[in-house]
């Protein structure tokens, strides 16, 4: 895919330029589509309606649902536009119908000419739209859309299976860890492109610590496997082993133990599994600070970069993103990807769990409605740094903050462990 223009925070500002913002905009819409697409093209008419996974809703009510959100916050709410078809609020809001009661769809056909209508109405209106005020919400509709494809990603690999895992020529990486310094530095971010739960940016103190170069792969979890560690109840929390009892598990859900991925990370593990296996080494999952600071911590000063590399957006040769590949790759697959610290494979590949509960940083707003991020403030979700190889551009950056309760393991995530200093 070529490479995307990127957002010069110049255009953000009301002296911008609306015309070049406009412009870009059009190129990262249009890119974000042409990927919902292409990613609904390899979704056969079995897949389609049905609810694959109990969870979470049938894969065509996603695609229907992106164009209703897109009708409700520009047609409607920028616009001011009546809704297309207000009988489509019902089945396609995300606070409607249960998600079982989602199969009964229009069928593909119709969802396509639905979404592609909103979207003609959606462009005649960015001619007119003023954009400098409402980009905020044009790039969080580009987010919106690129987790979307994440979750049917995800579904759709449940439902068809893993690939053969390819043979790699690659050396066997270098399992050792990082020093990383004790000091200040400032998390999250306030950029456009942020979600409300990444705002405001804070200055925090991290204690030194120890950090694995790599994400954990098959092959070290695999001697966790040999090691009887699903059946031992000394390296399980509480909730975790009653969670491993009641449905039987006995291995990573994506689990591909073929040698040819042994230096793949692991992959479709609970946050329950992650903790399990860091106890059986000897080590714990790092702190969402930790995580963020040995991914973007330049060496100098308490700012951070954005991205492991630098400031640069993601490109192909920095991570395995974007469905790009279509799999994990090995975690020593993309050194220019490597951060300044000298971890590896931070960003794409799979979601990191990390030991911290999702909750709200001081001085948080919602955005773009109250309940986006805030429904999940619970006590129950654990945050995920980092992204998947399923993980679109646009929602690929060290500050950004996934969140999953801690059994939930269908989604590419696997894990990073630290030591204290």
């Amino acid at each position: 895919m070529s490479p995307l223009p990127p957002f010069d925070p110049a255009l953000f500002t009301s002296e911008g330029d609306r015309a070049a913002l406009r412009t870009v905009l059009r190129h990262h819409w249009a890119a974000c589509r042409d990927r919902t697409l292409a990613l609904f093209d390899r979704i056969t008419a079995s897949h389609f309606c049905p609810q694959l996974h109990s969870d979470y809703s049938p894969l065509g009510w996603h695609l229907g649902h992106l164009g209703w959100t897109e009708e409700l916050w520009i047609l409607q709410q920028c616009a001011g536009e009546k809704p297309l078809d207000p009988t489509l609020n019902r089945l396609f809001a995300a606070d409607s119908l249960p998600k079982a009661e989602r199969q009964n769809l229009p069928d593909r056909g119709w969802i396509l000419d639905y979404l592609a209508e909103v979207r003609s109405r959606v462009l005649a209106y960015l001619d007119r739209a003023p954009v400098d005020q409402q980009v905020r919400l044009w790039v969080w509709l580009l987010q919106h859309e690129s987790q979307h494809n994440e979750t049917v990603a995800f579904l759709h690999r449940l439902a068809t299976g893993l690939p053969p895992l390819p043979a790699t020529a690659l050396p066997s990486p270098d399992f050792d860890s990082v020093i990383i310094p004790a000091g200040t530095v400032v998390v999250g971010c306030d950029r456009i492109e942020t979600q409300d739960n990444e705002r405001p940016a804070q200055r925090v103190w991290v204690d030194g610590f120890e950090c694995d170069r790599f994400p954990v792969t098959q092959g070290q979890y695999h001697e966790f496997i040999a090691a009887d560690g699903y059946q031992n109840p000394d390296h399980w929390s509480a909730a975790g082993w009653q969670w491993r009892t009641t449905h039987a598990i006995t291995q990573p859900l994506h689990w591909q133990p073929d040698p040819t991925g042994q230096h793949h990370p692991v992959c479709g593990i609970s946050y329950y599994e992650a903790e399990a296996y860091a106890h059986f080494v000897g080590k714990r999952l790092p702190t969402e600070w930790e995580w963020e600071k040995a991914a973007g911590s330049n060496g100098s000063g308490e700012t951070l970069w954005p991205y492991p590399w630098g400031e640069d957006p993601p490109q192909p040769h920095h991570s395995n993103f974007d469905t790009q590949i279509g799999h994990t790759t090995a975690v020593n697959a993309y050194p220019q990807g490597q951060s300044k610290t000298g971890c590896w494979d931070l960003l794409g590949n799979v979601w990191e769990w990390t030991a911290t509960p999702f909750a709200p940083y001081p001085g948080f707003e919602a955005y773009p409605y109250r309940g986006y991020s805030a429904a999940y403030f619970d006590g129950q979700h654990q945050v995920m740094r980092g992204g998947s190889w399923a993980t679109r551009p646009w929602g690929l950056r060290n500050s950004f903050r996934n969140w999953y309760q801690p059994w939930v393991r269908e989604i590419f995530v696997g894990v990073r462990l630290v030591r204290s200093l």
